[in-house]
């Protein structure tokens, strides 16, 4: 049996938060491949269902991010699930919005449900980070975190969790590199990257005369003549 954790926050109020990301993806798996209904067990919500052969627990912990790994240690245990077996989704401050990484084992670059996982059940799983971005600014994170995704995040956000939904089958039999390449391909292009624009207008075209006096003539010009006199006006060469 394998086991996708979705980490955040238990309530309403924090539904569209940046840090419930994972919820939202275990969300979106279980949609996509009919899962049973979420119900109460291990202090967490959890579904059942299958992917491709592999029978599939997801599991969204109650127990408030701090406490991810109590609920996931005793699933794990309760089904007798080994490290290499387990998959957790989450968000990550050092990624730009949008992008999203795979990991096995680690640190836990300071996020508090990843610590508990360490604490509880080991660090050697297969982490996936989805990118959050970072404000700029470290007196702002907490905002950030625990603030809504804006509305300009819907954009990427909704083709990611789309992607993760899709390819998730391809995660589960280890094709890491094979799931990132889908998820990247799926949010190129939404504006999610760090300098990309959307809709861009075409540069503007300049004119024949503007582009000759920027290059120059291929040819020297005549030295005397009419038509040197009214190449030179053209050009904005004195006499």
């Amino acid at each position: 049996m394998l086991l996708i954790a979705g980490l955040g926050n238990p309530g309403q109020q924090y539904e569209r938060h940046r840090h419930n990301v994972g919820f939202m993806a275990a969300d979106a798996i279980a949609r996509r491949h009919s899962f049973s209904s979420w119900s109460k067990k291990f202090n967490a919500l959890v579904a059942e269902g299958r992917l491709g052969g592999e029978k599939v627990l997801l599991i969204k912990p109650q127990t408030f991010m701090n406490l991810s790994g109590q609920a996931i240690g005793e699933a794990m245990r309760f089904y007798k699930i080994d490290l290499d077996d387990l998959i957790v989704f989450y968000d990550e401050l050092d990624l730009a919005p949008g992008k999203l990484r795979i990991k096995t084992g680690g640190g836990s670059g300071g996020h508090n449900g990843i610590k508990s996982i360490d604490a509880h059940c080991g660090k050697d799983y297969r982490r996936v980070r989805i990118g959050i971005g970072h404000p700029g600014d470290k007196a702002r994170v907490n905002t950030h975190v625990l603030g809504d995704f804006a509305k300009a995040d819907q954009t990427w956000l909704e083709p990611m969790l789309d992607a993760v939904a899709d390819n998730i089958a391809m995660l589960a039999e280890g094709d890491e590199s094979g799931f990132m390449n889908r998820v990247s391909l799926a949010v190129k292009g939404t504006g999610a990257e760090p300098g990309e624009k959307r809709d861009s207008k075409p540069a503007k075209k300049q004119s024949h005369i503007r582009q000759a006096r920027q290059k120059g003539p291929a040819a020297p010009l005549p030295e005397s003549g009419p038509m040197a006199a009214m190449l030179k006006k053209l050009l904005g060469q004195k006499e």
